[in-house]
């Protein structure tokens, strides 16, 4: 009876059971459910935002100007415009959470085909992969953030565009680095004696080996994201008003957060939360998919 290498079985065949596995691991991870929870928190009030009794974020009530003191019109005070402090934080939820996802999925795909592309083939294309990594990578991100919002305007499509061209050349060497290891292994070389094409090879044999890494790369690039955002807003190249905008709304309190910190306080604590979220949800993730 003759016998078969596993590493020589098909990947969709051989790893049939390990995202379950995985997944399994994930939701048995005290920090992963922790992290997560504060996400779906988060999810939960934003999703919910249209049809909580909250007023308007944008609406202004002069009585109520610069008022801290919660009340049953305002829970968390107004701010120095007299907006609704709780309204503008769920608010501005919905706008982060969907943003910084946004900007990391399409920085993901760009990433990822650079880094299969240069660890596959190799040669001249790698070079040059590398040698627009190195450009990309020699500016400080923070830098690089603003000098592109600062040019092109602020908008959801820019802040994309700019955490694309940022992020996607880290995301390359990762999978780069990653495919070089994995072309290697014998089941690559079996797709390739079954005549399979360069594309499945890459797309159904090689990108779910690098799965679980590049979850997690994710998950930390979505709280870096987030915290981009928030200072971008802080600096006055977030989004434009009267759109809510947490750190932006850190920034509106800087000449009263003595006398009023709470103003301050909650948008900071709502930024911490979220990406304390994200980075937990990484850490489990990171345990999950350890080989």
């Amino acid at each position: 009876m003759s016998s078969v290498e596993p590493n020589a079985i098909p990947l969709a065949v051989r790893t049939a059971a390990a995202p379950r596995r995985a997944w399994t691991r994930l939701f048995r991870s005290r920090t992963a459910v922790i992290g997560l929870s504060l996400i779906l928190l988060w999810v939960v009030l934003a999703a919910l935002a249209p049809i909580l009794p909250l007023p308007s974020p944008t609406a202004q009530d002069a009585m109520a100007m610069a008022d801290p003191t919660p009340s049953a019109g305002h829970w968390l005070g107004t701010d120095i415009l007299g907006r609704d402090i709780l309204a503008r934080l769920i608010f501005g939820a919905r706008t982060v959470l969907v943003v910084a996802p946004l900007s990391v999925a399409v920085a993901m795909v760009a990433g990822i085909a650079l880094g299969m592309l240069a660890g596959y083939f190799g040669g001249w294309i790698e070079a040059l992969v590398d040698r627009f990594s190195d450009l990309v990578l020699a500016f400080p991100v923070l830098i690089l953030y603003v000098i592109l919002i600062a040019n092109v305007g602020a908008s959801v499509l820019n802040i994309v565009i700019a955490t694309t061209i940022a992020s996607a050349p880290g995301i390359g060497r990762i999978v780069r680095g990653l495919v070089l290891d994995l072309k290697q292994q014998e089941y690559v070389a079996a797709a390739r004696l079954r005549a399979e094409s360069t594309f499945y090879i890459m797309v159904f044999e090689l990108l779910p080996n690098c799965r679980g890494p590049l979850l997690v790369d994710a998950c930390l690039r979505i709280g870096y994201t987030i915290i981009t955002i928030g200072i971008l807003g802080f600096l006055g190249l977030g989004l434009p008003p009267p759109n809510p905008d947490w750190g932006g709304m850190v920034r509106e309190t800087t000449t009263v957060i003595n006398v009023w910190p709470l103003m301050s306080i909650a948008p900071s604590v709502a930024i911490v939360s979220l990406v304390l979220g994200f980075n937990l949800l990484a850490d489990g993730m990171r345990e999950a998919w350890k080989p």
